[in-house]
């Protein structure tokens, strides 16, 4: 095992520890000797694991005192959230909560997005828009999808209605998220749950409205808001699902 491999490691351990609340907020984390000898390395490596936890914004360093745990729930930015996701999923309730909240933020930020650009096509030629729908359909039919490659296609799509509408904020928190679910392969299976395929046919209906001159009726609006709903619910509890058995198998193969 390579040296970045063990400080990759270590670091997660620690941090996986600070987000099940095994080290106290506010409290000092073992020293980098303490680190060193609970995992067997040298000191400089230990400082590392230290330097990277610093840098994610697990911990604090003070001088000569060392380094304080923060409470990454309540001040964690995005990429601590992240990272406190692909931690969590020992935790089922816990992961299932962050993925609640992650598919909520992700489904505000494409709705919005699709409502506004529906109102106003512009920007992006007709084009670009069929060739990203007919490459997301291509991949949705093959025999084994590949769940990643379509998600990413997905993103990219609604990044450049995003571009389009100038909203560059709401852009780099969807590149946020969607690095978020590409990093947990259960995330990305759960995100698909209702198929690929049901996601091309969104799309294709969406891209009706947009060649359409009137725009989209309040029926369609609110058609297209309650089909977001009832498809977050179906992805969020496939999640659930599948964390929550897992981890029960994993409980049943150490007992």
């Amino acid at each position: 095992m390579g040296a970045q491999t063990v400080v990759a490691d270590v670091a997660d351990e620690l941090a996986r520890r600070v987000a099940a609340g095994e080290y106290t907020p506010g409290d000092l984390m073992p020293s980098v000797r303490q680190v060193a000898e609970e995992f067997a390395m040298n000191r400089a490596t230990a400082q590392l694991i230290l330097g990277r936890l610093e840098s994610h914004g697990f911990v604090e360093a003070h001088r000569g005192k060392g380094f304080t745990i923060r409470d990454v729930r309540e001040e964690g930015g995005v990429e601590v959230y992240r990272r406190l996701f692909r931690l969590s999923l020992p935790r089922p309730e816990v992961a299932v909560e962050m993925f609640r909240d992650i598919v909520t933020m992700q489904r505000q930020i494409v709705m919005d997005a699709l409502l506004a650009y529906t109102a106003a096509p512009h920007g992006v030629e007709r084009a670009v828009l069929e060739r990203s729908i007919d490459e997301l359909e291509t991949l949705a039919r093959q025999l084994n999808p590949d769940l990643p490659a379509i998600l990413a296609g997905e993103l990219a799509l609604v990044r450049t209605l995003l571009s389009a509408l100038g909203h560059s904020m709401q852009r780099a928190v969807l590149n946020s998220i969607g690095e978020m679910i590409l990093e947990v392969p259960t995330a990305v299976e759960a995100y698909y749950a209702v198929g690929p395929d049901l996601h091309v046919l969104m799309w294709r209906a969406l891209a009706a409205v947009w060649d359409s001159d009137g725009g989209p009726s309040d029926a369609q609006v609110a058609l297209f808001e309650d089909l977001f709903g009832m498809f977050h619910e179906r992805v969020v509890a496939h999640f659930d699902e599948e964390v929550v058995g897992g981890a029960e198998t994993a409980t049943a193969a150490t007992a």
